[in-house]
Protein backbone atom coordinates (compact mmCIF):
# COMPACT_ATOMS: atom_id res chain seq x y z
CA UNK A 1 0.00 0.00 0.00
CA UNK A 2 2.41 2.11 0.81
CA UNK A 3 4.10 1.91 -2.50
CA UNK A 4 1.30 2.97 -4.39
CA UNK A 5 0.71 6.07 -2.02
CA UNK A 6 4.95 7.05 -2.36
CA UNK A 7 4.19 6.25 -6.34
CA UNK A 8 1.23 8.77 -6.01
CA UNK A 9 3.55 11.22 -3.90
CA UNK A 10 6.57 11.16 -6.62
CA UNK A 11 4.22 11.68 -9.41
CA UNK A 12 2.27 14.74 -7.75
CA UNK A 13 5.62 15.92 -7.14
CA UNK A 14 6.62 15.29 -10.59
CA UNK A 15 4.14 17.61 -11.61
CA UNK A 16 4.82 20.16 -8.99
CA UNK A 17 8.64 20.55 -9.92
CA UNK A 18 7.75 20.72 -13.90
CA UNK A 19 5.31 23.74 -13.04
CA UNK A 20 8.35 25.31 -10.78
CA UNK A 21 10.34 24.95 -12.82
CA UNK A 22 8.19 26.81 -15.67
CA UNK A 23 7.76 28.99 -13.07
CA UNK A 24 11.06 29.87 -12.57
CA UNK A 25 11.80 29.96 -16.03
CA UNK A 26 8.93 32.74 -16.79
CA UNK A 27 8.75 34.55 -13.40
CA UNK A 28 10.23 37.49 -14.46
CA UNK A 29 7.31 38.13 -17.02
CA UNK A 30 4.58 37.46 -14.75
CA UNK A 31 3.12 39.72 -12.49
CA UNK A 32 4.28 39.75 -9.33
CA UNK A 33 0.85 38.32 -7.54
CA UNK A 34 -0.22 35.79 -9.98
CA UNK A 35 -1.09 32.54 -9.19
CA UNK A 36 1.68 29.94 -9.55
CA UNK A 37 1.14 25.98 -10.06
CA UNK A 38 2.07 25.21 -6.32
CA UNK A 39 -1.51 24.44 -5.89
CA UNK A 40 -2.96 21.48 -3.91
CA UNK A 41 -4.96 19.12 -6.77
CA UNK A 42 -7.58 18.17 -4.26
CA UNK A 43 -10.14 20.75 -2.53
CA UNK A 44 -10.60 19.66 1.39
CA UNK A 45 -14.51 20.09 1.37
CA UNK A 46 -14.27 17.63 -2.23
CA UNK A 47 -11.74 14.54 -1.20
CA UNK A 48 -11.02 15.03 2.53
CA UNK A 49 -9.15 11.59 2.43
CA UNK A 50 -6.88 12.49 -1.00
CA UNK A 51 -6.37 16.29 -0.16
CA UNK A 52 -5.13 15.17 3.84
CA UNK A 53 -2.65 12.56 1.97
CA UNK A 54 -1.44 15.42 -0.59
CA UNK A 55 -1.02 18.11 1.96
CA UNK A 56 0.74 16.28 5.02
CA UNK A 57 3.77 15.50 1.81
CA UNK A 58 3.42 19.09 -0.16
CA UNK A 59 3.61 20.88 2.95
CA UNK A 60 6.25 19.02 4.20
CA UNK A 61 5.67 17.74 7.19
CA UNK A 62 6.39 14.07 6.15
CA UNK A 63 7.32 12.00 3.37
CA UNK A 64 6.19 8.58 2.58
CA UNK A 65 8.68 5.51 3.82
CA UNK A 66 9.16 2.03 1.79
CA UNK A 67 7.51 0.07 4.48
CA UNK A 68 3.47 0.78 4.98
CA UNK A 69 2.21 2.67 7.95
CA UNK A 70 5.49 4.32 8.23
CA UNK A 71 6.49 7.61 7.89
CA UNK A 72 9.47 9.67 7.66
CA UNK A 73 9.03 13.27 9.86
CA UNK A 74 10.57 16.24 8.45
CA UNK A 75 12.11 19.12 10.16
CA UNK A 76 8.72 21.25 9.55
CA UNK A 77 6.65 18.37 11.65
CA UNK A 78 9.40 17.88 13.91
CA UNK A 79 10.19 21.48 14.91
CA UNK A 80 6.05 21.48 16.30
CA UNK A 81 6.69 18.15 18.34
CA UNK A 82 9.70 19.82 20.28
CA UNK A 83 7.59 22.79 20.88
CA UNK A 84 4.66 20.75 22.48
CA UNK A 85 7.28 18.72 24.08
CA UNK A 86 9.53 21.51 25.34
CA UNK A 87 5.84 22.87 27.47
CA UNK A 88 4.51 19.76 28.51
CA UNK A 89 7.98 18.03 29.88
CA UNK A 90 9.02 21.60 31.94
CA UNK A 91 4.93 21.19 33.28
CA UNK A 92 5.83 17.76 34.39
CA UNK A 93 8.71 18.66 36.42
CA UNK A 94 6.76 21.29 38.25
CA UNK A 95 4.98 18.32 39.24
CA UNK A 96 8.17 16.43 40.22
CA UNK A 97 7.70 13.82 37.71
CA UNK A 98 11.28 12.47 36.61
CA UNK A 99 12.13 11.50 32.91
CA UNK A 100 13.45 7.83 32.27
CA UNK A 101 14.37 5.26 29.80
CA UNK A 102 13.47 1.98 29.55
CA UNK A 103 14.13 -0.45 27.04
CA UNK A 104 12.12 -1.37 23.57
CA UNK A 105 12.28 -5.03 23.93
CA UNK A 106 9.66 -7.22 26.12
CA UNK A 107 9.84 -10.60 26.96
CA UNK A 108 6.39 -12.41 26.19
CA UNK A 109 6.13 -13.98 29.72
CA UNK A 110 6.28 -10.25 31.19
CA UNK A 111 4.19 -8.94 28.22
CA UNK A 112 1.37 -11.75 28.85
CA UNK A 113 1.64 -11.38 32.90
CA UNK A 114 -1.68 -8.81 32.76
CA UNK A 115 -4.52 -11.32 31.12
CA UNK A 116 -7.16 -8.39 29.71
CA UNK A 117 -3.78 -5.72 29.40
CA UNK A 118 -2.13 -7.93 26.12
CA UNK A 119 -5.75 -9.00 24.75
CA UNK A 120 -6.43 -5.25 24.13
CA UNK A 121 -2.81 -5.05 22.67
CA UNK A 122 -2.24 -8.67 21.15
CA UNK A 123 -3.07 -8.05 17.70
CA UNK A 124 -0.75 -4.70 17.32
CA UNK A 125 2.53 -6.64 18.96
CA UNK A 126 5.18 -6.98 16.49
CA UNK A 127 7.42 -9.72 17.20
CA UNK A 128 11.07 -10.11 16.83
CA UNK A 129 11.87 -13.78 15.46
CA UNK A 130 15.49 -13.88 14.32
CA UNK A 131 18.80 -12.56 14.66
CA UNK A 132 20.69 -12.77 11.33
CA UNK A 133 19.94 -16.33 10.27
CA UNK A 134 19.07 -17.84 13.28
CA UNK A 135 15.57 -18.34 15.08
CA UNK A 136 15.45 -16.61 18.71
CA UNK A 137 14.67 -19.20 20.86
CA UNK A 138 12.42 -16.81 22.69
CA UNK A 139 10.62 -14.65 20.39
CA UNK A 140 11.29 -10.59 21.76
CA UNK A 141 8.04 -8.23 21.62
CA UNK A 142 8.41 -4.48 20.84
CA UNK A 143 6.45 -2.39 23.04
CA UNK A 144 3.52 -1.23 21.98
CA UNK A 145 2.99 0.93 25.35
CA UNK A 146 5.24 -0.20 28.80
CA UNK A 147 2.99 -0.87 31.58
CA UNK A 148 4.89 -4.69 31.28
CA UNK A 149 8.56 -3.66 30.67
CA UNK A 150 8.30 -0.92 33.86
CA UNK A 151 6.07 -2.27 36.21
CA UNK A 152 8.35 -5.03 37.23
CA UNK A 153 11.23 -2.60 38.38
CA UNK A 154 8.43 -0.55 40.11
CA UNK A 155 8.10 -4.00 42.44
CA UNK A 156 11.63 -3.78 43.47
CA UNK A 157 11.91 0.11 44.08
CA UNK A 158 9.05 0.50 45.77
CA UNK A 159 9.29 -1.63 49.70
CA UNK A 160 8.36 1.15 52.19
CA UNK A 161 6.06 4.60 51.96
CA UNK A 162 8.66 6.43 51.81
CA UNK A 163 9.56 5.09 48.06
CA UNK A 164 6.29 6.77 47.06
CA UNK A 165 5.11 8.45 45.09
CA UNK A 166 7.22 7.10 42.54
CA UNK A 167 6.22 9.17 39.16
CA UNK A 168 8.48 8.62 35.91
CA UNK A 169 7.68 9.66 32.44
CA UNK A 170 9.68 8.70 29.10
CA UNK A 171 9.76 10.06 25.73
CA UNK A 172 10.02 7.38 23.29
CA UNK A 173 9.16 5.73 20.18
CA UNK A 174 6.46 2.79 20.56
CA UNK A 175 5.25 0.23 17.62
CA UNK A 176 1.61 -0.66 17.08
CA UNK A 177 1.44 -3.18 14.25
CA UNK A 178 -1.91 -1.31 12.79
CA UNK A 179 -3.75 -3.20 9.43
CA UNK A 180 -6.19 -0.76 8.98
CA UNK A 181 -5.97 2.64 7.05
CA UNK A 182 -2.26 3.35 7.63
CA UNK A 183 -2.95 7.80 7.99
CA UNK A 184 -0.11 9.79 8.33
CA UNK A 185 0.33 10.82 12.12
CA UNK A 186 -3.04 9.66 12.51
CA UNK A 187 -2.53 5.60 12.42
CA UNK A 188 0.71 4.39 11.92
CA UNK A 189 2.82 1.93 12.92
CA UNK A 190 5.50 3.20 14.66
CA UNK A 191 4.78 6.63 16.36
CA UNK A 192 6.60 9.07 18.99
CA UNK A 193 4.76 9.40 22.15
CA UNK A 194 5.56 10.47 26.13
CA UNK A 195 3.99 7.66 28.46
CA UNK A 196 3.82 8.44 32.33
CA UNK A 197 3.89 5.90 34.67
CA UNK A 198 3.50 6.42 38.41
CA UNK A 199 2.45 5.29 42.06
CA UNK A 200 1.02 6.53 44.38
CA UNK A 201 -0.30 5.62 48.45
CA UNK A 202 -3.77 6.61 48.24
CA UNK A 203 -6.79 6.47 45.69
CA UNK A 204 -7.11 10.07 46.04
CA UNK A 205 -3.73 10.85 44.81
CA UNK A 206 -3.69 8.91 41.34
CA UNK A 207 -7.72 10.33 41.02
CA UNK A 208 -5.92 13.68 41.47
CA UNK A 209 -2.86 13.41 38.88
CA UNK A 210 -5.48 11.98 36.09
CA UNK A 211 -7.14 15.30 36.28
CA UNK A 212 -4.21 17.32 36.58
CA UNK A 213 -2.44 15.76 33.38
CA UNK A 214 -5.31 15.38 31.58
CA UNK A 215 -5.45 19.37 31.83
CA UNK A 216 -2.33 19.46 30.17
CA UNK A 217 -3.18 17.94 27.01
CA UNK A 218 -6.66 20.14 26.67
CA UNK A 219 -3.87 22.91 27.28
CA UNK A 220 -1.64 20.91 24.43
CA UNK A 221 -4.81 20.86 22.00
CA UNK A 222 -6.52 24.47 22.81
CA UNK A 223 -3.81 27.27 23.66
CA UNK A 224 -0.53 25.90 21.58
CA UNK A 225 -2.90 23.77 18.46
CA UNK A 226 -5.83 25.91 18.57
CA UNK A 227 -7.86 23.02 18.66
CA UNK A 228 -11.12 22.72 20.80
CA UNK A 229 -11.66 19.36 22.67
CA UNK A 230 -14.12 17.69 25.27
CA UNK A 231 -12.53 16.26 28.53
CA UNK A 232 -14.21 13.33 29.58
CA UNK A 233 -14.54 9.70 30.53
CA UNK A 234 -14.30 6.67 28.53
CA UNK A 235 -17.00 3.97 28.67
CA UNK A 236 -15.83 0.07 30.25
CA UNK A 237 -15.80 -0.92 26.68
CA UNK A 238 -13.26 2.51 25.29
CA UNK A 239 -11.13 1.98 28.66
CA UNK A 240 -7.63 1.42 28.52
CA UNK A 241 -7.47 -2.85 28.86
CA UNK A 242 -6.31 -3.63 32.44
CA UNK A 243 -7.00 -0.02 33.66
CA UNK A 244 -9.99 1.13 36.23
CA UNK A 245 -11.19 4.01 34.22
CA UNK A 246 -9.98 6.29 31.31
CA UNK A 247 -10.05 10.02 31.40
CA UNK A 248 -9.98 11.50 27.18
CA UNK A 249 -9.53 14.65 25.58
CA UNK A 250 -11.50 14.17 22.41
CA UNK A 251 -11.65 16.04 19.43
CA UNK A 252 -14.11 16.39 16.45
CA UNK A 253 -12.73 16.21 12.39
CA UNK A 254 -16.35 18.56 11.17
CA UNK A 255 -15.15 16.92 7.57
CA UNK A 256 -15.58 13.60 8.12
CA UNK A 257 -17.71 13.78 10.91
CA UNK A 258 -15.69 11.77 13.26
CA UNK A 259 -14.45 11.92 16.43
CA UNK A 260 -10.64 11.34 17.36
CA UNK A 261 -8.97 10.69 20.63
CA UNK A 262 -6.66 13.48 21.41
CA UNK A 263 -4.56 12.03 24.00
CA UNK A 264 -5.78 10.04 27.91
CA UNK A 265 -4.97 9.52 30.90
CA UNK A 266 -5.71 6.79 32.60
CA UNK A 267 -5.95 5.47 36.41
CA UNK A 268 -4.89 1.75 36.34
CA UNK A 269 -6.56 1.30 40.13
CA UNK A 270 -4.33 -1.40 41.57
CA UNK A 271 -4.91 -4.45 38.99
CA UNK A 272 -1.16 -3.85 38.22
CA UNK A 273 0.11 -3.49 41.22
CA UNK A 274 -1.26 -7.14 42.13
CA UNK A 275 0.04 -8.62 38.99
CA UNK A 276 3.54 -7.32 39.40
CA UNK A 277 3.55 -7.51 43.27
CA UNK A 278 3.93 -3.54 43.62
CA UNK A 279 3.52 -3.65 47.38
CA UNK A 280 4.87 -1.67 50.06
CA UNK A 281 4.92 -1.07 54.13
CA UNK A 282 2.39 2.21 55.06
CA UNK A 283 2.68 4.34 57.66
CA UNK A 284 0.94 1.77 60.07
CA UNK A 285 3.56 -0.86 59.22
CA UNK A 286 1.30 -2.72 57.80
CA UNK A 287 1.42 -4.13 53.78
CA UNK A 288 -0.50 -2.35 51.02
CA UNK A 289 -0.40 -2.62 47.50
CA UNK A 290 0.17 0.74 45.29
CA UNK A 291 -2.73 3.03 43.51
CA UNK A 292 -1.16 3.15 39.98
CA UNK A 293 -1.69 5.98 36.54
CA UNK A 294 -0.40 6.05 33.08
CA UNK A 295 -1.11 8.74 30.63
CA UNK A 296 0.23 9.50 26.93
CA UNK A 297 -0.17 11.78 24.37
CA UNK A 298 1.56 11.26 20.85
CA UNK A 299 2.40 12.96 17.71
CA UNK A 300 -1.24 12.28 16.11
CA UNK A 301 -2.13 15.66 17.87
CA UNK A 302 -0.16 17.15 14.83
CA UNK A 303 -2.43 15.42 12.54
CA UNK A 304 -5.06 16.36 14.19
CA UNK A 305 -3.86 19.87 14.16
CA UNK A 306 -3.38 19.65 10.31
CA UNK A 307 -6.88 18.37 10.09
CA UNK A 308 -8.42 21.17 11.67
CA UNK A 309 -7.55 24.44 10.24
CA UNK A 310 -5.47 23.13 6.76
CA UNK A 311 -7.49 24.30 3.66
CA UNK A 312 -7.18 24.32 0.22
CA UNK A 313 -3.95 26.41 -0.18
CA UNK A 314 -1.78 24.10 2.17
CA UNK A 315 -0.93 24.20 5.83
CA UNK A 316 -2.84 25.96 8.16
CA UNK A 317 -0.30 26.66 11.38
CA UNK A 318 -0.95 28.08 14.69
CA UNK A 319 1.46 30.47 15.43
CA UNK A 320 2.53 28.98 19.03
CA UNK A 321 3.81 25.88 17.01
CA UNK A 322 5.00 27.31 13.93
CA UNK A 323 8.63 26.92 13.37
CA UNK A 324 8.75 29.66 11.44
CA UNK A 325 5.95 32.65 12.38
CA UNK A 326 6.76 34.96 10.24
CA UNK A 327 7.76 34.86 6.60
CA UNK A 328 9.68 38.01 5.40
CA UNK A 329 9.62 38.24 1.55
CA UNK A 330 11.35 41.03 -0.63
CA UNK A 331 9.09 42.26 -3.89
CA UNK A 332 11.83 43.92 -6.11
CA UNK A 333 10.02 45.74 -9.30
CA UNK A 334 12.05 46.38 -12.24
CA UNK A 335 14.70 49.71 -11.45
CA UNK A 336 13.60 49.25 -7.95
CA UNK A 337 16.63 49.59 -5.24
CA UNK A 338 16.95 46.10 -4.78
CA UNK A 339 19.60 46.45 -2.29
CA UNK A 340 17.97 48.26 -0.14
CA UNK A 341 14.77 45.86 -0.26
CA UNK A 342 17.22 43.16 0.78
CA UNK A 343 18.36 45.26 3.57
CA UNK A 344 15.09 46.11 4.91
CA UNK A 345 14.11 42.86 4.86
CA UNK A 346 17.31 41.17 6.73
CA UNK A 347 16.55 43.96 9.02
CA UNK A 348 13.04 43.34 10.15
CA UNK A 349 14.04 40.01 10.33
CA UNK A 350 16.59 40.95 13.00
CA UNK A 351 14.11 42.92 14.49
CA UNK A 352 11.33 40.24 15.16
CA UNK A 353 14.19 37.98 16.14
CA UNK A 354 15.38 39.96 18.64
CA UNK A 355 11.57 40.51 20.03
CA UNK A 356 11.11 36.28 20.41
CA UNK A 357 9.35 35.75 17.15
CA UNK A 358 10.61 33.51 15.01
CA UNK A 359 10.61 34.96 11.57
CA UNK A 360 13.37 34.37 8.37
CA UNK A 361 13.69 35.82 4.87
CA UNK A 362 13.44 34.26 1.75
CA UNK A 363 16.34 35.80 -0.37
CA UNK A 364 16.26 33.10 -3.30
CA UNK A 365 16.99 34.28 -6.66
CA UNK A 366 15.12 31.62 -8.75
CA UNK A 367 12.11 32.04 -7.45
CA UNK A 368 9.08 35.30 -8.39
CA UNK A 369 7.79 36.28 -5.51
CA UNK A 370 4.86 35.00 -6.78
CA UNK A 371 5.90 31.42 -6.06
CA UNK A 372 7.41 32.05 -2.62
CA UNK A 373 3.76 33.52 -1.44
CA UNK A 374 2.09 30.02 -2.75
CA UNK A 375 5.01 28.08 -1.22
CA UNK A 376 5.37 29.42 2.25
CA UNK A 377 1.23 29.24 2.51
CA UNK A 378 1.48 25.98 1.27
CA UNK A 379 3.53 25.38 4.29
CA UNK A 380 1.38 26.74 6.69
CA UNK A 381 3.44 30.06 8.16
CA UNK A 382 1.41 32.19 9.91
CA UNK A 383 2.39 35.46 8.61
CA UNK A 384 3.91 36.92 5.55
CA UNK A 385 5.66 40.11 5.17
CA UNK A 386 6.17 41.48 2.16
CA UNK A 387 8.89 44.51 1.22
CA UNK A 388 8.67 46.46 -2.29
CA UNK A 389 9.95 49.96 -3.51
CA UNK A 390 6.44 51.82 -1.62
CA UNK A 391 7.01 49.92 1.32
CA UNK A 392 10.65 50.89 1.30
CA UNK A 393 9.82 54.42 0.59
CA UNK A 394 7.07 54.94 3.24
CA UNK A 395 9.48 52.78 5.76
CA UNK A 396 6.49 50.13 6.48
CA UNK A 397 6.12 46.62 5.49
CA UNK A 398 2.49 44.81 4.21
CA UNK A 399 1.61 41.99 6.24
CA UNK A 400 -0.79 39.28 4.94
CA UNK A 401 -2.24 36.70 7.44
CA UNK A 402 -2.53 33.14 6.46
CA UNK A 403 -5.50 32.69 8.47
CA UNK A 404 -7.92 34.71 6.57
CA UNK A 405 -5.75 36.45 4.08
CA UNK A 406 -6.32 40.09 5.70
CA UNK A 407 -3.50 42.63 4.30
CA UNK A 408 -2.24 45.29 6.80
CA UNK A 409 0.58 48.06 6.62
CA UNK A 410 3.07 48.34 9.60
CA UNK A 411 5.09 51.27 10.21
CA UNK A 412 8.62 49.92 11.13
CA UNK A 413 8.82 52.10 13.98
CA UNK A 414 6.16 49.58 15.81
CA UNK A 415 7.10 46.58 13.65
CA UNK A 416 7.93 44.14 16.58
CA UNK A 417 4.54 44.89 18.89
CA UNK A 418 2.10 45.22 15.98
CA UNK A 419 3.61 41.79 14.60
CA UNK A 420 3.62 40.23 17.62
CA UNK A 421 -0.53 41.56 18.26
CA UNK A 422 -1.34 40.20 14.33
CA UNK A 423 0.01 36.56 15.90
CA UNK A 424 -2.19 36.42 18.90
CA UNK A 425 -4.73 37.47 16.66
CA UNK A 426 -4.28 34.50 14.26
CA UNK A 427 -3.91 32.35 16.89
CA UNK A 428 -7.06 33.36 18.87
CA UNK A 429 -8.85 33.41 15.54
CA UNK A 430 -7.82 29.66 14.32
CA UNK A 431 -9.26 28.49 18.00
CA UNK A 432 -12.78 30.54 17.62
CA UNK A 433 -13.80 29.51 14.19
CA UNK A 434 -12.38 25.83 15.22
CA UNK A 435 -14.62 25.95 18.14
CA UNK A 436 -17.39 27.39 16.11
CA UNK A 437 -17.27 24.76 13.49
CA UNK A 438 -17.15 21.99 16.04
CA UNK A 439 -20.09 23.37 17.84
CA UNK A 440 -22.10 23.68 14.57
CA UNK A 441 -21.40 19.71 14.36
CA UNK A 442 -23.11 18.94 17.95
CA UNK A 443 -26.85 17.03 17.60
CA UNK A 444 -28.73 16.88 21.00
CA UNK A 445 -30.92 13.35 20.18
CA UNK A 446 -33.48 11.49 22.53
CA UNK A 447 -34.58 8.69 19.98
CA UNK A 448 -32.75 5.67 17.64
CA UNK A 449 -34.03 7.55 14.99
CA UNK A 450 -32.94 10.79 15.53
CA UNK A 451 -29.58 9.37 16.18
CA UNK A 452 -29.48 7.62 12.93
CA UNK A 453 -30.51 10.33 10.82
CA UNK A 454 -28.15 12.68 12.96
CA UNK A 455 -24.98 10.00 12.34
CA UNK A 456 -25.88 10.23 8.60
CA UNK A 457 -25.30 13.97 8.79
CA UNK A 458 -21.59 13.14 10.48
CA UNK A 459 -22.65 14.68 13.53
CA UNK A 460 -21.03 14.60 16.97
CA UNK A 461 -23.80 13.34 18.86
CA UNK A 462 -24.90 14.28 22.43
CA UNK A 463 -27.36 11.43 23.70
CA UNK A 464 -28.73 10.38 27.18
CA UNK A 465 -27.38 6.66 27.51
CA UNK A 466 -28.11 3.71 30.53
CA UNK A 467 -24.12 3.15 30.51
CA UNK A 468 -24.76 -0.26 29.86
CA UNK A 469 -22.20 -1.82 27.77
CA UNK A 470 -24.33 -4.77 26.55
CA UNK A 471 -26.13 -1.54 24.99
CA UNK A 472 -23.12 0.04 23.69
CA UNK A 473 -22.13 -3.27 22.37
CA UNK A 474 -25.55 -3.37 20.23
CA UNK A 475 -25.58 0.03 18.69
CA UNK A 476 -22.00 -0.67 17.06
CA UNK A 477 -23.69 -3.64 15.71
CA UNK A 478 -26.73 -1.68 14.34
CA UNK A 479 -24.79 0.72 12.68
CA UNK A 480 -22.16 -1.11 11.30
CA UNK A 481 -21.67 -0.35 7.69
CA UNK A 482 -19.31 1.60 4.76
CA UNK A 483 -17.91 4.43 7.19
CA UNK A 484 -17.29 2.36 10.05
CA UNK A 485 -19.51 1.74 13.34
CA UNK A 486 -20.79 4.33 15.83
CA UNK A 487 -19.05 4.20 19.68
CA UNK A 488 -18.95 6.25 22.44
CA UNK A 489 -16.22 8.85 22.25
CA UNK A 490 -16.82 10.01 25.74
CA UNK A 491 -18.86 11.13 28.72
CA UNK A 492 -18.24 14.68 29.44
CA UNK A 493 -17.19 15.98 32.60
CA UNK A 494 -19.51 18.98 31.58
CA UNK A 495 -22.94 17.63 32.19
CA UNK A 496 -26.01 19.08 30.76
CA UNK A 497 -28.89 18.57 32.99
CA UNK A 498 -30.22 15.44 32.99
CA UNK A 499 -34.43 15.67 33.46
CA UNK A 500 -35.85 12.85 35.58
CA UNK A 501 -37.46 10.27 34.17
CA UNK A 502 -35.35 10.97 30.64
CA UNK A 503 -34.64 7.70 28.74
CA UNK A 504 -31.89 6.10 27.24
CA UNK A 505 -31.77 6.69 23.43
CA UNK A 506 -31.07 3.09 22.31
CA UNK A 507 -32.45 0.87 25.25
CA UNK A 508 -35.44 2.89 26.09
CA UNK A 509 -34.09 2.38 29.80
CA UNK A 510 -33.25 5.67 32.21
CA UNK A 511 -30.44 7.17 31.13
CA UNK A 512 -27.76 7.77 33.66
CA UNK A 513 -25.64 10.62 31.87
CA UNK A 514 -25.11 12.44 28.63
CA UNK A 515 -22.44 10.84 26.03
CA UNK A 516 -21.00 11.88 22.74
CA UNK A 517 -21.27 9.40 20.47
CA UNK A 518 -19.81 9.05 16.44
CA UNK A 519 -17.62 7.77 14.41
CA UNK A 520 -14.22 7.85 14.89
CA UNK A 521 -10.70 7.57 13.91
Amino acid sequence: MAGKDSDKGKSKEAKKEKQVKKEVVHGKKKEVKKETGLGLSYKKDENFGEWYSEVVVTGEMIEYYDISGCYILRPWAMSIWEILQTFFDAEIKKMKIKNSYFPLFVSPAVLQKEKDHIEGFAPEVAWVTKSGESDLEVPIAIRPTSETVMYPYFSKWIRGHRDLPLRLNQWCNVVRWEFSNPTPFIRSREFLWQEGHTAFATKEEADAEVLEILELYRRIYEEFLAVPVSKGKKSELEKFAGGLYTTTVEAFIPNTGRGIQGATSHCLGQNFAKMFEINFENEKGEKAMVWQNSWAYTTRTIGVMIMTHGDDKGLVLPPKVATTQVIVIPVPYKDANTQGIYDACAATVKTLNESGIRAEADFRDNYSPGWKYSHWEMKGVPLRIEIGPKDLANNQVRAVRRDNGAKTDIPVANLADQVKDVLDSIQQNLFETAKQKREACVQVVKTWDEFTEALSQKKLILAPWCDEEDVEKDVKTRTKGEMGAAKTLCSPFDQPELPEGTLCFASGKPAKKWTYWGRSY
